[in-house]
C-alpha cells in the first residue's frame, strides 16, 4: 500500500475517515470507524438498543456521506418516517465535529418489535427501515452559511436497510456509479460502526485506453470485493483499516491519503438558545416551565439543559 504519510498505517484506528484509491481499478473511496466517539454521542439518551444501532449506523453513513463532499460548514443527514422512530438527525461540520440524536415512541416501538428477533452484534432487528423507520424519507442537506445556497438532496427511505436506502440515493441523484457497506456491532457497554465507500473515477480520471466495457468490468470487480468485507472486520479494533483496505484489495494498488478525524462536539450554547428564546413570545413559554416555574431547554442533541427564570427572560427582551 502506499501512504500520503510514510509510517501511517498503525495510527488512531477509530474516529476518523481514511480516504483511498483503488488506482488499478479507476475506484476511490472512503473507509471509516467510530468508536468512542459513537459511545459518548449514544450514551447522552436512554436509547433503546434498537434504536442506538438504527442512529450508529445513520451516524456513520452521514460521515461516509459528507467525506465526499467539499464543502465548509455543516453537512446534515436527515431520516424521517411514520415508524416508531419518528426522526433521526445526524450532521458533521468541515472539521469534523459530528453529533446526532433521534425521537422514538417507545410504545411503538415495543409492539413493533414483539417477537422480532434481534441480531446478536448489532441488536437491529431484519428489515430494519421498514419496521423502525417506516415509510418516509431521506434528506441530505450541505450548509455553507447564509452567503451561499444550500445544497438539498431528498430521496424516499426505498430499502430494508440504510445502505440501500443510500443506494437509491446513489442510483437517483449521482453520476458516477457507488458501493457502499455498513457495520454496527455492540460489545459489551462499547458500540463499534464502521462504512466502506466506493465511487467511480469519472472516464477523464482513468487510462485513456479503456473502453467503457473494461471500465465496467474493473467497477463490478471492485464491488465483488467490497462485498467479501464481512462486517465482524470492519468493526474490528484489532485490525487497522488499512489492513483490512490490503486484505480486500492488495492486487489492485490501494493509496491511501490523509486521515480526516472525527470527533463529538455539539454546538449548543446559551447564546444560541438566548437568541432562539427572543423570536417565541412570553406567553408560549409556558408550557416549558419546569415545577420551580423556570422555562427550560434541553438540546436534543447534548441532552444539555438551559434554565431561564423570569429575571433572566426579561433581560432577553431588553438585551
Amino acid at each position: 500500500m502506499n501512504t500520503a504519510r510514510p509510517g501511517s498505517l498503525l495510527v488512531a484506528n477509530s474516529d476518523s475517515v481514511l480516504p483511498f484509491q483503488l488506482e488499478a481499478l479507476g475506484v476511490r473511496g472512503r473507509a471509516v470507524r467510530l468508536g468512542p466517539v459513537l459511545d459518548t454521542i449514544l450514551s447522552r439518551h436512554a436509547y433503546p438498543a434498537p434504536v442506538a444501532a438504527l442512529l450508529a449506523e445513520a451516524l456513520v453513513l452521514g460521515a461516509a456521506l459528507a467525506s465526499s463532499l467539499k464543502y465548509d460548514g455543516i453537512f446534515t443527514l436527515q431520516l424521517r418516517g411514520d415508524g416508531p422512530v419518528r426522526l433521526i438527525v445526524v450532521d458533521l461540520t468541515s472539521d469534523g465535529a459530528l453529533r446526532g440524536y433521534a425521537q422514538v415512541d417507545t410504545a411503538r416501538l415495543d409492539a413493533a418489535l414483539a417477537d422480532v428477533p434481534l441480531d446478536r452484534a448489532s441488536g437491529l432487528p431484519s428489515n430494519p427501515v421498514p419496521r423502525l423507520l417506516g415509510a418516509g424519507h431521506m434528506a441530505f442537506t450541505v450548509d455553507q452559511g447564509a452567503q451561499t445556497e444550500r445544497y438539498q438532496g431528498v430521496v424516499a427511505l426505498d430499502g430494508a436497510t440504510l445502505a440501500d436506502c443510500a443506494h437509491h440515493y446513489f442510483r437517483q441523484s449521482e453520476q458516477l456509479a457507488a458501493g457502499l457497506k455498513l457495520a454496527v456491532a455492540r460489545d459489551g457497554a462499547h458500540w463499534r460502526a464502521a462504512a466502506l465507500v466506493l465511487q467511480a473515477l469519472p472516464s477523464a480520471q482513468l487510462i485513456a485506453e479503456l473502453d467503457a466495457d473494461e471500465r465496467e468490468d474493473r467497477w463490478r470487480k471492485a464491488v465483488v470485493l467490497l462485498s467479501s468485507a464481512t462486517a465482524a472486520e470492519m468493526v474490528d479494533p484489532g485490525l487497522p483499516v488499512e489492513a483490512l483496505l490490503l486484505r480486500l484489495f492488495h492486487e489492485d494498488g490501494v493509496r491511501a491519503f490523509d486521515r480526516r478525524p472525527l470527533y463529538d462536539q455539539c454546538r449548543c450554547s446559551r447564546a444560541r438558545i438566548d437568541r432562539v428564546l427572543r423570536t417565541i413570545r412570553r406567553s408560549e413559554l409556558d408550557e416549558l416551565r419546569d415545577a420551580g416555574g423556570r422555562v427550560v431547554v434541553t438540546c436534543e442533541f447534548c441532552s444539555t439543559t438551559y434554565r431561564y427564570a423570569d429575571a433572566d427572560l426579561d433581560a432577553l427582551e431588553t438585551a
